[in-house]
């Protein structure tokens, strides 16, 4: 990864935007140097405690950095946490210690995520192995071997010295220019027409240009000091020191044993020289309101050590010491010499808060960041904030990511408290939340759940996966179905394959209704679309376009269906909440964007009968010339209005219907007593996915994002450079051949399945890795899309890593299914 860009040409100070950062801990620190590195060197660092250690969660962070994460993102930001901080000294002190990380397995069931955890590691470009029992002995001799199946050594990860790397770059920040004020306390935020224009303390009001909160646990307290909802849960975890060791007597140094988790158990350890440090997760989950956690003096005036710190509850502490001595010996004659609860932050996604707030311009989140990802997501603020773009996709962190439902505070406290609990869980990449559900129904819930329905959870919206109704139909497949293994087996049924067949063969009708959907009106609305987007949509009414939003730099925001409904009346297709905001944000006068997903739903009508069950239905011309592939009109379909675009994720014949809320159900029992003689069936996301991984279609978020282009990710089929400007379009012509592409995969052998994430090498090296994958059950294949450099011609093999094992699987070429397009033309 690039350093930080000290070369670059820097705005003089009189031109250098003012920048208030709220919070000297590591999230503060770092995005002062940061800023200061690219230029922005009127940034003004406040803090309500004492420097350098003003009390909050960095005070007393234990500063383990494992980098292994699901999330790319995630790993991402620990990779620079520990190149950068591997740089850093202060006073000849390292800031970074790679002592490595060791990750103990002492079930079947926790070795063999070890070797998932293994793969994505390979994936995300971090070096480890899964290393024998005797292999763990060796790395930390305290162990019980008797105990331990086998571990997960990640030579690099380590220890951070946080405090210490607050100093040292406070110390680079200030020579730059920046201050750095403690004892000062936030009161309020100022405003000035929609935009930020400065903090005030309890010392004075200081004018910004942009304001920070990197206050951790506070955030919401700052937060709502300027109108914004910061969905975090302070919960405190405890932390525990042994008294002196025998055998670590005459330890010099700090640490000298890999940094470890023992996650059956929910604890990590870590050395303090002759003592060792437990952290646990298994007792209940401790929330702390963030509007009563006492300031630095007021803590200290009630015997806490400091904010951050709340006092030791030793009844949730005594079966974390038990686990703690079963697994090792030394402990089993040692007395714990202290301990406190550590409060820090939780989200309802366990991901970070970052971005500029939707609804105070130039007011900025850098929240509920751990130590092991603060440098690298002050990295990607301070580049967001300068350049307009971070280095890396930070969509799943995008503060604008959360629903209104996803934003109350009871619903922030249950699933951060239940983040807490499952941070050391297995945690299958289908697996929802439990509580609170269901939250967001569409109004064919009922129906859905008459039919078996089973739900899996997104964005807060119950989504069939698929129907128990729909079993009886396996037995009609013809053909047997590979036999699962365990982990591709949960949150699957062959219920789907059934699904998909029908859809295949019949029609099926899809509850679209959680697809987000914009509308766009006012003059000037076309004009405004067509700047903003990459495909013509200067057409005539009744016209649908799929289109990209790209960034300045050429990245794939998102995707969008754009459907123009009259001149200056449009619906928009869209991903997430922050496409509405980017569009928000670019809207000239006169033209109104509006979410109308949750007034409205939507029924995905698919299937070669799609006609024969809507055409008798209503008195519009439904025939394929008298309403064409990619068009939209207005209709009726029984009682209900109806905007009807003749689209398919599937890749067969038929539309979606759109509707008002109140007239959905009565749209679903109209097609569903119609369908009955054509043999419909419902059906659910699981056969969805299937069906559109065999047509090739791209699923933004996963298998596209701000890092990639149109032409690497296969859809530069949505670029018009021949149309005029747009956003983006001088960065895409200015950029190379793509080095990269999106693969189509097929698994050689029909049996086998992955699912999404898994490191994928070519000619023994790894070489990229998978976006998503599902059985294609018209294929017999499973179907994986990858990463993986350009110029790989179909027919050539390749392994994706799956649990340690090398699957093999081959390049093809696509569309693998229907690549005419007979079946959705006709």
């Amino acid at each position: 990864m690039p350093a930080t860009p000290e070369d670059r040409p820097r705005p003089s100070p009189e031109t250098s935007p003012r920048v208030v950062i709220v919070g000297a801990g590591i999230v503060g620190c770092s995005l002062a140097d940061e800023l200061t590195a690219r230029g922005w060197t009127d940034v003004t660092v406040l803090e309500q405690g004492p420097l350098p250690a003003p009390g909050g969660s960095t005070s007393h962070a234990p500063g383990l950095v494992f980098r292994t994460s699901p999330s790319k993102t995630l790993t991402g930001f620990a990779r620079y946490t520990v190149e950068k901080f591997g740089s850093l000294s202060h006073d000849g002190v390292p800031c970074f210690e790679p002592l490595g990380g060791l990750e103990l397995a002492t079930t079947p069931e926790r070795l063999a995520d070890l070797h998932r955890r293994a793969g994505l590691a390979a994936a995300w470009g971090v070096r480890g192995e899964v290393v024998s029992t005797a292999r763990c002995k060796e790395l930390w001799p305290l162990l019980d071997e008797s105990v331990v199946l086998g571990g997960f050594h990640t030579p690099e990860d380590g220890l951070v010295r946080a405090v210490l790397a607050c100093r040292a770059q406070l110390d680079r920040a200030s020579a730059r220019g920046a201050r750095f004020l403690d004892r000062h306390t936030v009161t309020g935020i100022e405003r000035a027409d929609g935009r930020v224009s400065g903090v005030v303390t309890d010392r004075g009001v200081f004018p910004a240009d942009h304001v920070v909160s990197a206050a951790g646990f506070w955030g919401p307290v700052i937060g709502r000091m300027a109108g914004v909802d910061v969905p975090l849960q302070p919960l405190a975890h405890q932390y525990a020191r042994t008294r002196p060791l025998r055998e670590l007597s005459g330890a010099r140094a700090e640490a000298t044993l890999p940094i470890l988790r023992f996650q059956d158990a929910d604890l990590y350890f870590r050395e303090h020289h002759d003592r060792i440090g437990i952290g646990s997760y298994a007792h209940r989950p401790l929330p702390v309101d963030p509007f009563g956690v006492p300031g630095y003096d007021a803590a200290r005036g009630r015997g806490m050590e400091m904010p951050s710190s709340y006092p030791f509850t030793e009844g949730d502490w005594a079966p974390s010491w038990a686990d703690a001595r079963r697994l090792m010996p030394a402990l089993r004659g040692a007395e714990v010499e202290s301990g406190f609860n550590g409060v820090f932050s939780f989200t309802p996604d366990g991901m970070p808060v970052l971005g500029e707030t939707r609804e105070l311009r130039g007011f900025w989140l850098a929240e509920a960041v751990w130590v092991t990802h603060s440098a690298g997501v002050a990295r990607a603020v301070a580049e967001w904030m300068v350049d307009g773009r971070p280095w890396i996709d930070v969509h799943d962190c995008d503060v604008t990511r959360f629903e209104g439902p996803q934003r109350s505070p009871a619903y922030v406290r249950e699933r951060g408290s239940q983040q807490f609990v499952e941070v050391y869980d297995v945690i299958h990449p289908l697996q929802p939340m439990e509580r609170p559900r269901p939250l967001r129904v569409s109004p064919f819930h009922a129906r859905q759940e008459q039919l078996g329905a089973f739900f899996l959870e997104g964005g807060g919206w119950e989504r069939p996966h698929w129907y128990e109704a729909n079993a009886p139909l396996v037995t009609s497949l013809g053909a047997e179905l590979p036999q699962r293994d365990p982990w591709s087996a949960r949150y699957w049924s062959p219920t789907a394959a059934a699904e998909a067949h029908a859809t295949r063969e019949r029609v099926a009708l899809y509850d679209m209704t959680p697809l987000r959907r914009l509308e766009v009106t006012g003059p000037g609305a076309l004009d405004f679309l067509d700047r903003m987007t990459t495909n013509k949509l200067r057409k005539r009414p009744g016209a649908v376009t799929y289109t990209l939003l790209l960034d300045d730099n050429g990245g794939i925001r998102s995707d969008l269906t754009v459907a123009r409904l009259a001149e200056d009346r449009f619906q928009i297709g869209a991903n997430s909440p922050a496409d509405l905001d980017h569009l928000v944000r670019h809207a000239p006068a006169g033209v109104q964007i509006r979410d109308v997903t949750s007034g409205t739903c939507c029924i995905g009508v698919w299937g070669p009968l799609a006609r024969a069950l809507v055409q008798p239905l209503t008195g519009d011309d439904f025939s394929h010339e008298g309403f064409g592939y990619f068009r939209a009109k207005r209709a009726h379909v029984g009682h209900v209005p109806v905007t009807a675009l003749r689209l398919s994720y599937v890749g067969e014949l038929g539309w979606e219907l759109y509707t008002t809320a109140d007239l959905g159900l009565r749209l679903w029992d109209t097609l569903w007593e119609a369908g009955g003689e054509l043999g419909v069936i419902a059906a659910g996301r699981s056969a969805f996915n299937s069906l559109r991984l065999e047509k090739g279609y791209r699923a933004w978020g996963a298998d596209m994002t701000a890092e990639h282009t149109p032409a690497e990710a296969g859809v530069g089929f949505a670029v018009r450079m021949d149309k005029g400007d747009f956003l983006g379009r001088d960065a895409l012509r200015d950029r190379p051949e793509p080095t990269r592409r999106l693969t189509p995969l097929l698994l050689d052998d029909p049996a086998a399945v992955v699912l999404g994430s898994e490191p994928v090498s070519v000619g023994g090296t790894t070489a990229g890795y998978v976006t998503s994958a599902g059985y294609g059950y018209t294929l017999g294949r499973c179907v994986a899309y990858a990463w993986l450099p350009a110029g790989l011609t179909p027919g050539t093999g390749v392994h994706i890593e799956y649990f340690g094992e090398k699957v093999p699987a081959t390049v093809a070429e696509e569309p693998l299914f229907d690549p005419e397009m007979t079946r959705i033309r006709r």
